[in-house]
């Protein structure tokens, strides 16, 4: 199973989703990969940098490269994660190969989460579109909503990160793009905390987790 996390704007929590959306199937499957396409997975569950080759040298191998070598670039995770480096150069992968990437990563034994980032991009654009669940990240932001609303991948659900005093109701997302709200998480400035300590793979709050088991 793949499932693409992913949103039309910068800022929206994709990167936190996708983490924690991937620790909730670890905790049922045991073990549970995160596809590394934005960049930031990483530094958000407070492992070291990886300094090794990544998802874009796989990419741009082409079919030189075996598809079992993606196993190979796996680094261990808390939480019982996996993680996919995304490596150098990830933004200049053209599509072609991301659906091939997709193709792999949904045949994995094991749920894998691709964290795809604020779109566009060639490889990211593809893996998103051919995943099993595609699921936008969405602030209830009337520019992130509208920009949404004229982009051209259609999620499968949305995963509305609520904030106080917004207007915008679940209702208004889902009538304005068509799909439900698979889950609704709220802003919680311990989250931050847990990112900036690097802490966060290790101590996913509860709750947030909770918010998120509607959309696994």
């Amino acid at each position: 199973m793949l499932v693409a996390c992913w949103s039309t704007k910068g800022g929206c929590g994709t990167t936190v989703v996708a983490v924690s959306l991937a620790s909730v199937f670890a905790a049922t499957a045991r073990e549970a990969v995160v596809a590394d396409l934005a960049g930031d997975v990483p530094a958000v569950v407070g492992v070291p940098e990886p300094s090794g080759p990544g998802l874009a040298d796989w990419l741009r191998a082409g079919d030189a490269v075996s598809a079992d070598a993606l196993e190979r670039l796996e680094v261990p995770a808390p939480g019982g994660l996996r993680v996919l480096p995304s490596g150098a150069g990830i933004d200049d992968v053209p599509a072609g190969r991301g659906e091939v990437l997709a193709a792999l990563l949904a045949s994995d034994a094991r749920p894998v989460v691709a964290d795809c980032g604020a779109l566009p991009s060639g490889a990211r654009l593809a893996v998103a579109a051919a995943a099993s669940m595609s699921l936008l990240v969405l602030r209830p932001c009337y520019l992130a909503l509208r920009r949404a609303t004229a982009f051209p991948l259609r999620p499968s659900g949305v995963v509305l990160v609520d904030e106080p005093g917004r207007a915008i109701t679940v209702a208004d997302v889902e009538a304005a793009l068509g799909v439900p709200v698979k889950a609704k998480v709220a802003v919680d400035p311990t989250i931050a905390r847990a990112v900036d300590a690097g802490s966060f793979g290790a101590r996913i709050p509860r709750r947030l987790q909770r918010s998120l088991r509607r959309a696994a």
